[in-house]
């Protein structure tokens, strides 16, 4: 764990006392004249396009000021344990009241809220724009015209859990392939059915870039299975605070309204760019919204 690395045999005497002392010495971690650590680890889940945005914009940023940044993928059950035990210090794409909020329950006394910085976060199951349906009432007396498929993401998402216990039962669903993958998966579906003229159903969330990318449209819940509206939320680990007294202040501080989020989604996911080095592309939309960017150290 990258701060707790002090350990070490324990002796009798005054000599093993000195040399405990010096291995506390030598881990004390490297700090900036902010008061923060220098070092710092933000977890992204896996597929969640808008938690990748903003945390390779946070990476930028931090960088710029003097911080070395560490960006750790992975599903949202490791990233909650790993903010408890300090092997991750923060994540930037936890939605609430709704669908993280299991992890929160069962992880939260070890976990500090640091605000939501985005209030349009949505869990949707859209079709295209010109499938004849509307409502997820309908959606399965019309299974055949979606090759009685619903493609869904990852296995692990809130997403998923809220679609199997909530929307599957609720609108008799059952019937459906209820097909779980990843999101990548899911758009490559998504992508294939639009390239050939089919009608698609899919899992999907707002703010998301498919929505600018596809032709799409949400179907109707009047059920209200898939919750309303929620906030992202950035939340950092037991230590966070102690540890980034300055960060913290200002992920309270941020707010990126779901324009500015979308604008810098498409320039990460649907340009010429490379999908393994975000840097360049990001970097020019720094440049672009300067204003915006220096806001978020104020």
């Amino acid at each position: 764990m990258k701060k707790r690395m002090l350990t070490g045999a324990l002796a009798l005497g005054a000599v093993s006392a000195l040399a405990l002392s010096g291995c506390a010495a030598g881990a004390e971690a490297e700090t900036l004249e902010n008061g923060d650590q220098k070092d710092v680890t933000i977890a992204v889940f896996n597929g969640w396009d808008e938690g990748v945005a903003a945390s390779e914009l946070w990476k930028a940023v931090l960088t710029e000021q003097g911080y070395d940044v560490t960006l750790e993928y992975a599903d949202p059950a490791p990233v909650y344990t790993g903010l408890t035990t300090d092997d991750y210090d923060v994540t930037l794409d936890t939605w609430l009241p709704i669908t993280h909020a299991d992890y929160i329950e069962q992880y939260g006394d070890d976990l500090v809220d640091l605000g939501a910085w985005n209030e349009d976060a949505k869990l949707t199951i859209a079709v295209n724009e010109d499938a004849p349906i509307d409502s997820l009432e309908e959606l399965a007396a019309s299974a055949d015209l979606f090759g009685g498929k619903l493609v869904g993401i990852e296995p692990g998402s809130g997403l998923n859990r809220v679609t199997t216990d909530e929307v599957i039962p609720t609108y008799g669903l059952e019937k459906m392939e209820y097909v779980t993958s990843s999101t990548p998966a899911m758009l490559a579906e998504l992508t294939a059915a639009t390239e050939n003229g089919e009608n698609v159903a899919v899992t999907l969330w707002r703010p998301h870039w498919a929505y600018d990318a596809f032709p799409l449209k949400d179907l109707e819940d009047p059920e209200g299975t898939l919750g309303d509206a929620e906030g992202i939320h950035s939340f950092g680990g037991k230590s966070f605070e102690q540890d980034y007294p300055t960060l913290a202040g200002w992920l309270k501080g941020f707010t990126m309204d779901s324009e500015l989020l979308f604008s810098l989604e498409n320039a990460m996911f649907n340009g010429d760019g490379d999908a393994d080095d975000y840097a360049p592309v990001v970097e020019q939309w720094i440049a672009d919204n300067r204003e915006y960017v220096d806001s978020l150290t104020k």
